[in-house]
């Protein structure tokens, strides 16, 4: 049975469908089966995909991909679940019904967001939505400058929750224009790195062994 990832913000821009995409691919690369669940009207995560389709010449991951709307959402996930390891539903930017739905399926909400106040106001919403479900929730502070007293005040302020850190780096939306995530495009990057420590730690969150995990992916 697939394990459910809903990415989910009540506001936009903060780095959903960057999230959805670069960990759908790092999992898809260590050799697990990845349903990416586009809800979001926006549509951004479709975008890529389409251009990601084209690429059949190049060296990029199979990922299984479904765009449908709130109504159909479970429906969708009961299809994925037959023959995925990671469902990752990128989810309408507000809290509708839609979003609640998306919160309500999954094992784990990913909530990013940027260092800004209106971020972390924002992010209430999700976080009660989240716990109002029963469903555990891991923080993404998204864009970050270390050096930056906000992001260090941010990550005071949620110094409770599970959170983990991506850097203000091109490099994630170079390869969103690609159609790839950024352990294909920059395989040596240190946007790579960020990534794969997440997918580790999701992974680790799961119960999956991480060095049978990167055997398989060598192997690949």
């Amino acid at each position: 049975m697939a394990h459910i990832i809903s990415i989910a913000q009540q506001k936009g821009g903060a780095g959903k469908t960057t999230v959805a995409a670069h960990l759908g691919v790092m999992l898809s690369e260590y050799g697990l089966k990845v349903t990416l669940i586009d809800v979001d009207p926006q549509q951004s995560l479709t975008q890529w995909f389409q251009i990601r389709r084209k690429l059949k010449h190049e060296s990029v991951t199979p990922i299984n991909f479904v765009t449908c709307d709130g109504e159909a959402l479970r429906r969708e996930i009961q299809h994925a679940q037959k023959d995925a390891d990671f469902v990752i539903i990128d989810s309408p930017p507000h809290a509708d019904k839609e979003a609640r739905n998306a919160v309500k399926y999954a094992d784990m909400v990913i909530i990013p967001m940027q260092p800004s106040p209106l971020d972390l106001w924002a992010t209430q919403a999700t976080i009660k939505m989240a716990r109002q479900e029963k469903t555990p929730v891991k923080m993404v502070l998204n864009r970050v400058n270390p050096q930056a007293n906000l992001s260090q005040k941010m990550q005071a302020e949620m110094k409770d929750m599970s959170l983990s850190l991506f850097g203000n780096r091109v490099a994630y939306a170079t390869a969103l224009l690609t159609g790839k995530g950024v352990s294909e495009l920059e395989p040596s990057s240190a946007a790579c790195r960020e990534m794969e420590l997440f997918a580790d730690d999701i992974l680790d969150y799961f119960g999956y062994d991480l060095e049978e995990v990167d055997d398989e992916a060598a192997y690949a």
